[in-house]
């Protein structure tokens, strides 16, 4: 019973939240997962045919689970969150983007994989970067925290790998462009309204996500006509969202625009490098 409090109190002090809750929560979305290795899987098509233009989309149980487990992410790390002592009366949706696309992201990927050994690998891995959210989510609730800086860190860069890992889901999926499209503008200007969000103004730039998603969306259908492998394709992309995220970032700061860009342009020349180099 002491040994319990006394981890609590730890909890508390390093701010870190419940290990009760993010236990449950953690588990519940994960055994959403779980069950669709064990469900049956019928498939329906939602078809809109028009003159000149016929869309059809199939959908699934796992399209369901995972619209579910998105939900249940979003109620979950509200919860967590509101445990918080120092959360006062502030809202909490801010917290609820990266977790709940992190939820999206997994259940997207999970069904592209080609075996049941590299599906439990990406269940785990999944596992792992849900937790590492939570909690990154949990601490960034007050900036003086001892661990503030490596927990906003930490969303940076997990915000960028869950886009990677998206994007080549998608490619590996083989996506339809009007499937594709909107994929990455939401999942785009989700990850830079959060990133930007975290640059210290506490304000959404509603404009600058927009923006951004639409770049990223416009590149996306030029490159998916390109005869790229499915991390090449991800690299592709992954590379200019971050530097025109770190880009908007400096302008809002008033950083002079030369200045502001060649970080941003190392990074682009970076990305597009290693994606060439894999050819």
């Amino acid at each position: 019973m002491i040994a319990v409090q006394c981890g609590h109190m730890e909890e508390r002090e390093g701010l870190l939240p419940d290990i009760d809750r993010l236990g449950v929560v953690t588990a519940m979305v994960l055994l959403a997962f779980a069950i669709t290795r064990v469900l049956p899987a019928p498939e329906f098509t939602v078809t809109l045919e028009l003159p000149g233009f016929y869309f059809a989309l199939p959908l699934t149980i796992q399209t369901a689970i995972t619209l579910l487990a998105a939900g249940l992410t979003a109620t979950g790390m509200d919860w967590l969150v509101r445990s918080h002592p120092s959360l006062g009366g502030k809202t909490t949706l801010e917290h609820w983007l990266l977790p709940t696309l992190t939820t999206l992201v997994i259940g997207i990927t999970l069904p592209v994989l080609p075996t049941i050994e590299t599906w439990w690998t990406g269940f785990a891995v999944g596992a792992v970067l849900m937790v590492l959210v939570f909690i990154a989510e949990y601490v960034v609730v007050e900036p003086a925290a001892p661990n503030y800086a490596a927990a906003r860190a930490g969303l940076t860069a997990l915000s960028y790998a869950l886009f990677l890992i998206l994007t080549t889901a998608l490619r590996l999926a083989g996506a339809r462009l009007i499937v594709l499209i909107p994929m990455i503008f939401l999942a785009a200007g989700l990850i830079a309204l959060r990133i930007l969000y975290l640059d210290g103004s506490d304000r959404w730039d509603f404009p600058w996500a927009a923006g951004l998603g639409l770049v990223c969306a416009q590149l996306g259908a030029g490159l998916h006509y390109w005869p790229l492998e499915p991390l090449q394709f991800g690299l592709a992309l992954t590379g200019p969202l971050y530097a025109l995220t770190n880009l908007s970032a400096n302008v809002t700061q008033d950083v002079p625009l030369r200045g502001a860009a060649v970080w941003p342009a190392i990074i682009v020349a970076l990305s597009w490098g290693a994606a060439a180099l894999m050819r």
